[in-house]
């Protein structure tokens, strides 16, 4: 009998495991893979992160954001029909939220954010969606399925969550249609090339409290190739920061995701770097938290 393999919890290497009580943070491994179209492994994603986590330092360059607890789940049963799987993970993000906790959805395909989406409509007030992202992802449907990684903006759009698109280049005529028509907002990857990061980047009225979804595309293909959809003419490491800083400044992060991480073997590179991510988002929202 083959068991799956457990993954060690993020950081095991410098902290125990604390209780679900006592980690501000909540780790939820989803490796759910089932709609790719292109590249395929990102049902290797969360365990990767998880593995090269063992080899980050606990000093951020800044400060030491495991000081606030870490907790890592027991990764979702990703087994059965996409909405079987939906509902395990807003199970598991809803359970993070009522603790007053701040959920970290590791995927796995895109489509696992959908499960966070409904968490955080039932549970959270005034909540918006800021998406990092090579791809616009509002097809109503894509490959027959409305449960693809192509769609799920759209069911943000369903369930009547605002959102904010960042690092777009690439989008059908039909999605650059919907994104004028919605008037959805976006600060696009050639807007930002070569160009100042504004201090403030959302709308004024968009929503105090914040969920990032973060598809690991949205970097540059040179920083990140093991992604199953790459796009030149990305983010850098720096870029990105700049804008989570910016968002940050004036927003609540209550939440966040990193999806689509397709490991390469024996590059170890593309794991640690979303690893290095995680933490160092972590590292932001734990020092505002100490100067407020």
């Amino acid at each position: 009998m083959n068991e799956k393999q457990v993954s060690p919890h993020f950081l095991a290497s410098e902290i125990p495991q604390p209780t679900p009580q006592e980690a501000l943070f909540h780790i939820i491994p989803a490796p759910y893979e089932k709609s790719v179209s292109y590249g395929t492994g990102t049902a290797g994603g969360p365990a990767a992160i998880l593995e090269s986590s063992q080899q980050l330092e606990l000093f951020d360059g800044a400060s030491i954001p495991a000081e606030h607890g870490i907790y890592t789940h027991p990764a979702i049963d990703c087994d059965g029909k996409p909405d079987a799987v939906l509902e395990r993970i807003k199970a598991a993000v809803a359970s993070a939220l009522t603790l007053e906790k701040i959920p970290v959805l590791l995927g796995g395909e895109h489509t696992v954010s959908v499960g966070a989406f409904r968490a955080i409509k039932e549970k959270i007030k005034n909540v918006g969606i800021i998406q990092f992202d090579a791809h616009a992802d509002l097809r109503a449907t894509y490959e027959g399925t409305p449960d693809s990684h192509a769609c799920v903006m759209r069911r943000a759009m369903d369930l009547k969550i605002p959102f904010f698109q960042i690092g777009v280049r690439s989008l059908s005529y039909e999605e650059y249609q919907l994104r004028g028509e919605k008037k959805i907002p976006h600060l696009d990857a050639a807007t930002l090339h070569g160009t100042e990061i504004p201090l403030q980047i959302l709308p004024a009225d968009f929503p105090e409290n914040v969920y990032i979804t973060f598809d690991v595309d949205v970097l540059d293909p040179s920083i990140m190739p093991a992604t199953g959809t790459p796009e030149p003419g990305g983010l850098t490491w720096y870029q990105s920061f700049q804008l989570l800083e910016s968002i940050i400044e004036t927003r609540q992060i209550i939440g966040f995701d990193v999806v689509e991480l397709a490991p390469i073997a024996a590059l170890h590179a593309p794991d640690f770097t979303m690893a290095r991510f995680i933490y160092n988002l972590m590292g932001l929202i734990t020092r505002k938290l100490e100067n407020t």
